[in-house]
């Protein structure tokens, strides 16, 4: 109890040197907790622009797209596939043509679509054998389809030239046109309404109406965009494949993520595109993040020539002034938070050596009159615990205060994806559409995250614990110091 007294009175007559320690470690550890509760800040600020397009690290996909002609064996497209995939990718793709004598009689109008896409298909069964991988917690199919739709009036038997249609590209050119047929092109993806946190589309996108219902009712959620480019909302009606659909929902698609134009019941646009049984794309969601490496390698092995994008792949998608500063914080930041706290570690250090120094003859003179040397170095080493103790929660303060200085500025940091081709297929390929169609396209455009600096209780008892350590470590120095101390030493300082 004595030497707690003595410890106490030693800080209360070398005020001095005492706050200039304790400053020093709380500088150092105030500047830890500000990087890192900024740090944290930034990080929370892209997982917000990230957390619509994966689930919360562990989303994946997996697509089987072509290689562009560029990288394929003597500029063929199709190098690589097998004989039945090749098969396979023409029937799905080939334009048909549209004999406009059996659309109606003359003056008849009449609608008709054809569907397309850039990427090949797989059986709806891989969705399954995905599921069962150990480490996957959930797996969604879809079909994503570039749907070319032609109206118009059947002509007179004289007009007719034996039929129409459009190229495997897409639209054709106004000048290719009949005058009386009409091309538009939309983009439409198939859901599992039965997974609605995973796919195209999640029903956390929905921003008016409802999500896609289980059953048999066919209904649809536009995108925004398209919703308000052809005026139409809730409670209207588009028509598909001949098929009318009842708009339940509109949605707000994800920046960075992948959009089309309508999203109807993964079932339904398979019948309707001729294409029972095949998915172009299963949305996958790991158990953990750990997982994700692990379950994204043996997808790859399942499926051959499968391209599998994880979160870290979206997240690359993402820059703007937020990604900067998180790359500025995460590098020189943190250097420069370490930097700071092992310099107040060196200046608590040399100043507990600076005051053993000058405590030479009251230190061998305790010596002198019977105390054990171990006595004397738990002086000094709890006389600057005492000090690492008060310096952290000097610290702890400053770097709340900071944080809390940074929320309330209420700072704000643009996220942005920059406008790009969407789809795998890179290039267009003969016979079909060019790169990006059937795809969906990639939601560029910028917005803006507010910044915070979350302080958490584990933070500032972290921020505590270093300022005891660089408080210990100086204490351990200085009681080395003294330990070498000889009462003689007193004797010889003394007037």
């Amino acid at each position: 109890m004595f030497t707690t007294r003595y410890v106490l009175a030693e800080l209360r007559r070398r005020r001095g040197r005492t706050i200039l320690t304790a400053l020093g470690l709380g500088v150092g550890v105030a500047l830890v907790v500000a990087v890192t509760a900024l740090s944290q800040g930034l990080a929370d600020a892209q997982d917000e622009v990230l957390r619509p397009l994966s689930g919360v690290g562990t989303d994946m996909s997996l697509t089987r797209p072509l290689r562009p002609a560029s990288d394929a064996a003597g500029g063929d497209p199709f190098a690589g596939l097998s004989a039945a995939e090749r098969k396979q990718l023409r029937d799905e793709n080939r334009p048909r043509r549209l004999d406009l004598t059996s659309l109606g009689d003359p003056g008849d109008t009449f609608e008709t679509d054809s569907f397309m896409s850039s990427q090949l298909t797989l059986p709806a069964s891989t969705t399954a054998k995905i599921s069962g991988l150990d480490g996957v917690r959930e797996a969604a199919g879809g079909l994503t389809l570039n749907a070319v739709h032609v109206t118009g009036v059947v002509p007179e038997q004289s007009q007719q030239q034996g039929g129409f249609g459009p190229p495997a590209g897409g639209v054709p050119a106004a000048s290719a046109r009949p005058d009386n047929l009409d091309f538009s092109s939309i983009s439409v993806s198939g859901v599992d309404p039965a997974a609605p946190t995973l796919g195209a589309m999640t029903e956390a996108q929905v921003t008016k109406g409802s999500y896609l219902t289980t059953g048999d009712a066919r209904e649809a959620v536009l995108s925004e965009g398209y919703a308000k480019r052809m005026g139409l909302t809730v409670g209207d009606e588009v028509r598909l494949g001949g098929k009318t659909f009842e708009v339940v929902g509109i949605s707000s698609p994800p920046l960075g993520g992948t959009a089309a134009d309508v999203y109807v019941k993964l079932d339904q646009l398979q019948r309707l595109a001729d294409r029972d049984g095949r998915v172009n794309a299963v949305y996958v969601r790991a158990a953990s993040t750990d997982d994700v490496s692990r379950v994204s390698s043996e997808m790859e092995r399942l499926v051959d020539g499968a391209s599998v994008t994880t979160t870290e792949d979206l997240a690359q998608r993402v820059g703007g002034s937020l990604v900067d500063a998180r790359n500025l914080a995460s590098k020189l930041g943190t250097a420069l938070a370490v930097v700071a706290l092992a310099a107040a570690i060196l200046i608590a250090m040399l100043l507990t050596l600076s005051s053993v120094a000058k405590r030479t003859r009251e230190l061998g003179t305790l010596k002198a009159i019977g105390w054990k040397q171990s006595r004397v170095v738990r002086q000094v080493s709890g006389e600057a615990l005492a000090q690492g103790v008060l310096g952290g929660v000097v610290g702890a303060a400053l770097g709340v205060g900071v944080a809390t200085a940074v929320g309330a500025l209420g700072l704000t940091l643009e996220a942005s994806v920059a406008s790009t081709g969407a789809g795998t297929a890179p290039g267009p390929l003969p016979g079909l559409p060019g790169g990006g169609f059937g795809t969906g396209q990639i939601v560029s455009g910028t917005t803006d995250v507010v910044l915070n600096a979350p302080v958490s209780a584990q933070l500032v008892l972290l921020a505590v614990a270093l300022s005891i350590l660089g408080g210990l470590l100086a204490g351990a120095v200085g009681g080395l110091r003294a330990a070498r101390l000889r009462p003689a030493d007193a004797l010889r300082n003394l007037d």
